[in-house]
């Protein structure tokens, strides 16, 4: 099925109110539609859902929906219902009386998209169901489950691998947020993808930050770290059930309404306490890794880890359930060297040695994230092959000036994360890591092999342990000449060694640390060597780059009004308008249905069904505040007569340019069919901006000269377009300016 762009823009609006695609949705939407498999990898809060949702809508028959849990697939269906999509559920959670209307409506081709779990999609008498239901597409949700190599390995997935053979016609999607090059592949193959058109965007999510705090007092620090966001929800993972109930009564205690969340608890404890999560009754779910996969509650403000994560596809997945709705939010670490030790502990228990070998080189990975001193989002981002470009950073990160060159030796500086807002202090090592070096070395030439580092650090401390006696390293020169440090210390250089190249810690051989050429010419010459500081116990400033400035007295009535609504519809409020549409609304005031339905994420059924409350909620506010003006919205000293959008009526010869414009063509093209100048078309298009037509800027200007453009106006002013212009020396004309100010006044 090969449709034109409006066939898609039409309902992306119609049912889930927006007006552009997230990266890569389009294309993987047209292969779909085009009767591929597609096999996507798309981050957290990037928009996956919509990829098998919206085919849904323009193709007839069914799209089934493989979910791992029964939260998400009520989630999605309520979300899909308020939208006024036919969707519906088939899992464990209802009664034979609530499933049996769901079944007869998808014999009676009531519904267009199905949510069901793996294991009820399997049975043979359901196969021969969807064997009369016209299924249209398999969407595998959270895809990563098949695969033993992933970090959420799931048996009841591999069920899905016979699939293919019963429908061999039907075309699959498997849609998945975290995945390494080897779980791809092995996707791909348990589903038996044909020829499969793979997407894989970029795992960077440029509205988070990411910090580690070294843990001193921890319930302290997360409990000043509550305070100082009194409105904001947020998950504490844990890694004991006993501290996520004991985390949750002493921040209830202390006036911050948090709920436990582990799998030792009933089901229906848990549901409960996720849907008080959900429908805002709850700030804040003190949980085991047992919570959060598919959760999609999109303004998630912050994640804190209380103890360290296994691994850093996990750590990934966790962090990535905040700001699912593109707004900034925090990812904490708290970090003590001492998580290490009760991880292995874990570890040691495993039977299997080649898990256990697995296990600990994914921990250390975790520690070297931990400890680095260099930027977290380039280990996250090179971790699943992406090298990380600060020019890609999105809007929520300082760019890098598009005529400079980033050298290879350059430290990155993502501007989002601890290390690069605030780089820690380094001190000379160099003493330390003689000393380190050193011990590697005789332990080496006395005992023939290598050792790790936990007992260089034993030789280096002076321990009498038998392996210390066994081997005979207690009559070393090394031996107890570590006084200066203790042994968390001792461990912190020693990895830190091996980030500097000076050792090579063999994870094929029991994480061994060797010097490495480098080591032994730092070890013979005494070379100076700077280490970095450890993470300090301070608390993480608030970074908020990328915030929607409004007027937040209007935000809060908003969501009050938001909140009376999602009660009476028993759903949670941000099935009704998500934070992002709120804060929009509470910054452009709008005061008609024409100005709403210009708010993000407001569709036609809910402007219909919601659009009169929240318009006379903004307008009641607006007789008694005054309207606020937001220092980006304007240049400095802008004329206050400049108009934020004019409400004319288009003509006719406007009207013609955007049909043309909205089939595909250029502004060339547009010119020469017209028989005008490109000026010309551009001043059309210009026009439409400002009646309130929506245009894609990106198909028009090119990000980057959208910046430079919007710099020189609030320099010289949106009244001097000539002075703008010139500025550049004729890099950008008169048309890309005009377009682009239109966009700012709008």
């Amino acid at each position: 099925m090969n449709l034109r762009r409006d066939q898609l823009f039409a309902p992306l609006k119609q049912f889930f109110g927006f007006s552009s695609f997230r990266p890569l949705q389009e294309e993987i939407i047209r292969d779909s539609l085009a009767g591929r498999d597609v096999f996507a990898v798309l981050p957290t809060g990037g928009g996956k859902s919509l990829c098998f949702q919206l085919p849904a809508l323009v193709q007839p028959g069914l799209t089934v929906v493989v979910s791992p849990l029964i939260a998400l697939m009520k989630d999605q269906v309520d979300a899909l219902h308020a939208a006024g999509v036919a969707a519906t559920f088939l899992n464990s959670s209802l009664a034979a009386g609530e499933s049996r209307p769901r079944l007869r409506g998808l014999h009676n081709s009531e519904f267009r998209l199905l949510y069901v779990a793996p294991e009820r999609l399997m049975l043979s008498g359901f196969l021969d169901d969807l064997k009369k239901w016209d299924v249209n597409l398999f969407a595998i949700d959270e895809a990563h489950c098949i695969s033993e190599w992933g970090h959420d390995f799931r048996p009841e997935y591999r069920q899905l691998s016979a699939l293919r053979g019963r429908f061999p016609a039907v075309p699959m999607m498997a849609l998945t947020a975290t995945a390494t090059e080897r779980v791809r592949g092995d996707i791909v193959r348990q589903l038996h993808l044909k020829d499969p058109a793979c997407y894989i965007a970029s795992f960077n999510r440029p509205n988070l930050t990411y910090r580690v705090a070294a843990k001193s007092g921890a319930y302290e620090q997360i409990l000043s770290f509550m305070q100082a966001r009194p409105k904001e929800s947020g998950i504490i993972y844990v890694q004991a059930r006993k501290t996520a109930e004991s985390m949750a009564a002493r921040l209830s205690a202390d006036g911050v309404r948090a709920l436990p969340y582990h799998a030792g608890m009933t089901a229906g404890d848990r549901t409960k306490n996720q849907e008080a999560f959900l429908h805002d009754e709850a700030r804040v779910i003190c949980a085991t890794i047992a919570f959060g996969m598919g959760i999609n509650k999109p303004n998630v403000r912050f994640v804190i880890h209380y103890d360290l994560p296994k691994n850093i596809e996990g750590y990934y997945q966790e962090t990535g359930r905040a700001g699912r709705d593109g707004l900034p939010a925090e990812c904490l670490l708290l970090f003590s060297p001492g998580d290490r030790v009760k991880q292995m502990r874990f570890i040691d228990e495993k039977p299997n040695p080649q898990e256990r070998e697995i296990a600990r080189a994914q921990l250390e990975q975790m520690i070297h994230y931990a400890e680095i001193a260099t930027c977290r989002r380039e280990v996250l981002l090179g971790y699943f092959g992406e090298k990380f470009r600060p020019t890609d950073g999105g809007d929520a990160l300082p760019r890098v000036p598009a005529d400079r060159q980033v050298s290879p030796t350059e430290p990155v500086q993502c501007g989002g994360c601890d290390n690069c807002l605030a780089p820690r202090a380094t001190w000379d090592g160099t003493l330390a890591a003689q000393k380190f070096l050193s011990c590697v070395y005789r332990i080496r030439e006395k005992s023939r092999f290598g050792v790790g580092i936990q007992h260089v650090i034993e030789v280096l401390c002076g321990a009498d342990t038998e392996k210390v006696r066994k081997f005979g390293h207690q009559n070393l020169s090394t031996y107890n000449i570590g006084d200066g440090h203790t042994r968390a210390e001792w461990g912190a250089i020693g990895r830190e060694l091996v980030r500097l190249g000076l050792l090579f810690q063999n994870a094929e051989k029991f994480n061994i640390v060797e010097l490495t050429d480098a080591g032994r010419t730092a070890l013979k010459s005494r070379q100076k060597i700077t280490l970095t500081r450890p993470v300090t116990p301070t608390g993480p400033a608030k970074h908020r780059a990328g915030e929607i400035a409004c007027d937040e007295v209007l935000f809060e009535k908003l969501r009050g009004l938001r909140k009376q609504l999602a009660d009476e519809q028993a759903v949670p409020p941000y099935i009704i308008f998500s934070d992002v549409s709120l804060r929009q609304m509470a910054r452009f005031y709008p005061a008609n249905d024409k100005d709403l339905s210009r708010i993000s994420g407001v569709g036609e059924r809910k402007l219909r069904e919601f659009g009169n409350l929240f318009l006379r909620e903004i307008a009641t506010h607006a007789q008694t505040n005054p309207r606020q003006i937001f220092a980006d919205d304007f240049p400095p000293g802008a004329p206050p007569s400049i108009p934020v959008a004019r409400r004319s009526r288009l003509t006719d010869t406007v009207r013609e340019t955007l049909h043309l414009f909205r089939q595909g063509k250029t502004i060339p093209e547009i010119a020469i069919i017209r028989g005008f100048k490109d000026g010309t078309i551009y001043t059309h298009l210009e026009e439409a901006m400002l009646a309130g037509e929506t245009i894609d800027l990106n198909t028009l200007v090119p990000a980057n000269a959208q910046h430079e453009i919007a710099t020189a106006f609030k320099k010289y002013g949106f009244g001097n377009l000539a002075g703008a212009v010139e500025s550049f020396g004729g890099k950008y004309g008169y048309g890309e300016c005009r377009i682009v100010r239109a966009a700012l006044l709008r």
